[in-house]
Order: C-alpha cells, then structure tokens, then sequence
C-alpha cells in the first residue's frame, strides 16, 4: 500500500510538470512575434522527446548511476516506483531546453537546437543534479564536513532554474540579437508581444502546475510538507505584487512575476517562514524586472523572454535566501549553511555557463545557430515549418 501510493504521488507530480511545459509554449507564442508562434510551440514538444531520450539512455545513469538497459521484473519492485521517480526527474531535465528556447527565439536554426537539446538534458545537466542531489563526487559532504551542512535546493532554484538560465545566457551570447532589435546607433527597436492572453496563459499554466514542481519533489508521500505549498504561494504573491509595482503594471512583467517568486522559492520552500518565502519572492520579482530592461535596454543582450533574468539570475537569489531565511534566526527551520549555499550556487552557475559555451560554441562552429537573414525577417514559422499560424485566407 505505501509503495502503491508513493507511485501514484509522483506519478500525479510527473504529469503536474509535464503540464507546465504547455506553459512555456504559450508563454513564448504570446512573446514572440506572429510570424514565429508555430515554432515556439514546435520546439517545447520536440525538446521533451529529445530529452527524454538523452535522460533516459545517459543522462540519469550519469546523475544516479542507474541503468534502465536491465531486465523487466527488475523495473517493477515496488510497483515500479524507479520508473516513475524517473519520469518525475525527466520533467525537470526537459525544464531545462525549455528555458533555453525562450532566450534564442526567433532567430535559431532548429536541427541545431534539437541537438544542443541531447547534449544539455543527457550530460551537462545530469552532471550537476548528481553533484547536488545524488552525492556525486563527495562534493556535498565536504560542504557539510567544512561548513555544517550541505548545498541545499529543495526542488531545484539552482539545479534546474539557474542552469537553464545561465545556459540560455551562452546561447544568447553566442547567437547574437535579432536583426533589427537595435539600431545603427544602438537605439532600442520595440518588439512588442504578439499574443497577450497567449502569455497569460502561459504564466496560469506554469504557475499551476509549478505546486506539483515544488511539493511533489518530496518524492515520497511520507515527506509531503504543506509548509512547501504554502511557501510556494506566497513568494508567488509576493513576486506578482513587486512586478507590478516596479514593472508600472506592464502585463508582461506582471505575469513574469510569480514566475520569478516561485523560481526563487524552490531551493528554500521546505525550511522558509512564509514570511521570509514573501520576502524571497517580492525581491525576486523586482529583480526581474529590473535585470531584464537592464539587460535589454543598456547591455543589448537580446534575450526574448528574459530566461537569463527570470531563471538565472532569480535562481542565484533563490539559491542564496534559502541559506538566508532557512535560517533559525530568520524564523526558518535551519539546516542550511549560507557559505554551503554561496558555493554551491556558484558550481551551479560555473558549471551552466561553461557546459553552454562548449555545446553551443561547437554548434555555432560546426552547423551554425543562426537563420539567415531572409529566414529570420520571414519568420521561423514559414522558413523552418513552412507554414503560419493562421493561414492567409482565414
């Protein structure tokens, strides 16, 4: 009955995740131009098949040292709660090309994307899961030996979140900007969004299914914890209201906003005071907003969907606060080390930054990233998929 039951609870959290990467489709076809909606929804389904294979046949052997190529009684013990812990993981691996993809859309070959995509979810991304949740390479108890406890990231604001950011930074480095985004005198050329309520969508989606993301990642029914739930919900909150105020009620930045509190929130949400998990969210929110017109508008880093604010940087701050407001003296539940959290992070963001800069400079070296020009001004939608999302004559 326990083994039956634990299965159904990450099996329930499994498809709560799968359902969010319907959320990052929508949200890159409601920020995008019209003209490259059918590819934004192409790639988030693509992207989950590629790195289903990657997980499957590499990357989950290299984060937990198991191997699925055995035979089936043995896949089956305890109702099969291996295969199922397996799919729960592999949605948060698939997060990973899923954020990429708002970074470099709009301009960015696909065959080359797809294969960034393997690489990403079958070997740079399990390297660090396995640093920080399996053990790997003894570098979590020389935290815990050296500074009383381990990195801790409850449900992945640096495993997941800022490695996908920091990987779409390489990405967006590498592609550079849109044709036409800035002008000759590096002027700032609107790309508007093309589908509001699209976008909103979007936000719902991933919002919703985000309670699966974070609660569920207890693994087991025994550790369910209605503190994560409603930690959750508050640095949600607290990221839209920030967004609002400092983003002067933009639908973009204010949708955006629970997105980067519950970044945030997933390292620490198991050891958070709500109070402090509010704190977490409001500040990641500004910080959103004020990173990504900062990075678009004075750096001229042409991230579409501000993944490298959202993710990489709102994780970083989420990875930190848990060392923060996980603390007794901040109301929290303890069992942290700011100095564990300061280096693990760290590792996080080196390891990201460099896996991307290797997988896509030999991409960009050897196929290329980039549509042509001409592709890129008629869209990716006609130029890769030969066909728009809303035929002529409709």
């Amino acid at each position: 009955m326990q083994s039956s039951t634990d299965v159904l609870f990450i099996l329930l959290g499994a498809i709560m995740v799968l359902a969010m990467h319907a959320g990052f489709a929508f949200l890159e076809v409601g920020t995008v131009r019209k003209k490259n909606q059918v590819n934004a929804l192409v790639k988030i389904i693509m992207d989950f098949a590629i790195s289903t294979i990657a997980y499957f046949f590499i990357g989950y052997g290299i984060a937990y040292g198991i191997d699925f190529l055995q035979p089936g009684p043995s896949l089956v013990d305890s109702n099969g709660y291996a295969l199922v812990k397996f799919f729960f993981l592999l949605t948060f691996a698939a997060a990973i090309p899923a954020i990429v993809s708002g970074g470099i859309a709009e301009r960015a070959k696909f065959n080359p994307q797809l294969i960034a995509t393997f690489f990403i979810a079958g070997f740079v991304y399990p390297f660090f899961e396995g640093i920080s949740w399996n053990g790997a390479y003894g570098i979590q108890d020389w935290l815990a030996t050296s500074y009383g406890y381990g990195f801790h990231d409850f449900a992945g604001s640096i495993v997941v979140h800022a490695v996908g950011g920091w990987i779409a930074l390489a990405a967006v480095l590498l592609l550079g900007p849109r044709h036409g985004r800035y002008g000759r005198r590096g002027e700032v050329v609107a790309h508007p969004p093309s589908n509001i309520p699209f976008l909103a969508l979007g936000a719902w989606i991933l919002t919703v299914g985000w309670f699966g993301f974070n609660v569920m990642s207890a693994q087991e029914v025994d550790g369910i914890s209605g503190l994560v739930a409603v930690n959750s919900l508050m640095a949600m909150v607290g990221g839209t209201l920030m967004a609002c105020l400092v983003g002067r009620n933009d639908p973009g930045f204010v949708h955006n906003g629970p997105l980067a509190g519950l970044v945030a929130i997933c390292a620490g949400s198991d050891v958070m005071h709500p109070l402090g998990a509010l704190i977490t969210g409001g500040i990641a929110g500004g910080l959103f907003v004020y990173a990504f017109m900062l990075t678009q508008n004075k750096w001229k880093i042409d991230d579409v969907l501000g993944v490298w604010p959202l993710h990489g940087l709102c994780g970083v701050w989420g990875g930190i606060a848990a060392g923060i407001f996980g603390q007794l003296s901040f109301g929290g539940l303890g069992g942290v080390s700011l100095i564990s959290q300061l280096i693990g992070t760290a590792l996080g963001v080196t390891i990201a930054f460099v896996g991307g800069l290797i997988v896509y400079g030999s991409l960009k070296l050897l196929l290329g990233l980039r549509l042509s020009e001409e592709e890129e001004y008629n869209g990716a939608d006609l130029s890769i998929h030969k066909i728009s999302s809303t035929p002529a004559n409709d």
